[in-house]
């Protein structure tokens, strides 16, 4: 998301919350360190005069120790920083990185706090709720160590199916032209993503 956001011509600047350092710099990139995301009150600046929040903070369901953690990362923190932006700047859209096969009724604890976590966010924000399958993307440190070993399967046995797979990239495309078009109050599925980007390139 970060690189397609700032390679794009229409977009003036990026701010970024983070609890770590980049370890890059651009000339539209504004970076911000938090370490609480139960409450931005520090930061809330960072969310003063923009146009959408590309919200893509989560932890899979294997690294944390239960339903209240998962609930509390997944859930707790979408609405502060879906609070936040309202406060800050009224007329933005909130873009919730959520998972395909999220759903209020699933079986699957971490499905089913996604389906809420969407479901609550659609209702009180307008939010756009993103439901990509297997994401593809740069390999991060704090990944699972099992992503770092299904990724180069997944691409070569699902890189062509529209259905169950998605570039890091091309979610960041298909983010950008949503918000370029004005879209509010709805889930967009991988094919919708893979089809929104393509149109980006």
């Amino acid at each position: 998301m970060l690189r397609v956001a700032l390679a794009a011509p229409d977009v003036e600047s990026v701010h970024t919350i983070t609890r770590r350092p980049l370890g890059m710099t651009h000339p539209k990139l504004s970076e911000v360190m938090h370490d609480d995301y139960a409450d931005y009150a520090r930061v809330a600046g960072a969310c003063a005069g923009i146009d959408a929040c590309f919200y893509c903070l989560g932890k899979s369901v294997s690294q944390v120790s239960g339903e209240a953690e998962y609930r509390r990362i997944t859930y707790e923190f979408a609405f502060a920083a879906a609070r936040t932006l309202r406060a800050q700047s009224p007329a933005a859209v909130f873009h919730f990185l959520s998972g395909a096969g999220a759903r209020v009724d699933s079986r699957a604890m971490w499905a089913r706090v996604k389906g809420e976590t969407d479901r609550d966010l659609l209702a009180q924000f307008g939010a756009v709720c993103w439901h990509p399958a297997a994401i593809d993307g740069m390999p991060s440190a704090s990944e699972p160590l099992k992503y770092k070993v299904l990724r180069p399967v997944i691409r070569v046995f699902f890189g062509r199916s529209r259905r169950y797979y998605v570039t890091g990239d091309d979610i960041g495309r298909a983010m950008l032209a949503a918000t370029r078009q004005g879209l509010r109050g709805r889930v967009v599925s991988n094919p919708e993503i893979r089809d929104m980007a393509a149109g980006e390139r």
